[in-house]
């Protein structure tokens, strides 16, 4: 659960904030923290997906990581979003599109339902890169699996089948090098990023995978995540 998701956030901030007035010397806080500078955000080596890229973002995409964004403008792109939830395609004028994390198990029956959304991203998928993110990697499998066992076909874009029922917690930062050229990066780039994920690759077969992975500590991973064609995938979250 995010911030957003609470119905009541305003009121939460407002008690947190009544309890630490009441509690902490905010003078002295303030003091000694006014000599420390506003470190500027570094400026990312990594390149824009596309000139316009179509970001999904509703309830069920909704890790997107605002620095991405941020230096995507500031190379030059513009993000255009969408809703699959509510049955809404990559915008056609993109030339990329992007699928963040999020909860698609939770609302898997409704994706799966959601006719213009699947084939207009499969449309796109034939022409230009599209690239998912845990739950969006999930989103461009053949089947995802909810909590209840249900099973409800997706995009089949990527050859994997993902479940929520048999879960396994996947938590921690990640190296990644891409095996191949990606929209996003060369083949041989280290990327930094995590999992944060319950949910299990079931089944798979065919393509290539996306990168060799390793944990916080350097250890190695293996293979992480699928690619087939022009579209990708992984349960890893981008950061720099």
């Amino acid at each position: 659960m995010q911030a957003g998701e609470h119905s009541d956030l305003g009121d939460r901030i407002d008690a947190m904030a009544e309890l630490v007035t009441a509690q902490c010397d905010l003078d002295a806080i303030l003091t000694m923290a006014a000599p420390a500078p506003r470190a500027p955000m570094p400026p990312s080596s990594l390149r824009p997906p596309g000139q316009r890229i179509a970001v999904a973002r509703d309830d069920a995409f909704a890790f997107f990581y605002p620095h991405l964004a941020r230096w995507w403008r500031d190379a030059g792109a513009e993000s255009t979003f969408f809703s699959p939830l509510a049955d809404e395609a990559p915008a056609d004028h993109c030339d990329s599109c992007w699928l963040p994390g999020g909860y698609p198990e939770l609302h898997a029956g409704r994706l799966a339902g959601n006719g213009r959304f699947l084939a207009g991203l499969r449309h796109f998928a034939e022409t230009r890169p599209v690239h998912g993110e845990c739950g969006g990697y999930m989103v461009l499998g053949r089947s995802l699996e909810d909590a209840d066992g249900v099973l409800h076909p997706m995009a089949g874009l990527l050859p994997v089948d993902a479940s929520f029922a048999r879960r396994k917690l996947s938590l921690g930062y990640r190296r990644a090098i891409l095996r191949r050229d990606t929209s996003f990066a060369d083949a041989g780039r280290t990327m930094f990023g995590h999992e944060y994920h319950h949910a299990t690759i079931v089944g798979e077969g065919g393509g290539e995978a996306f990168a060799d992975i390793a944990d916080a500590a350097g250890a190695p991973l293996g293979a992480a995540g699928h690619r087939r064609g022009l579209v990708s995938g992984s349960f890893f979250h981008l950061i720099a």
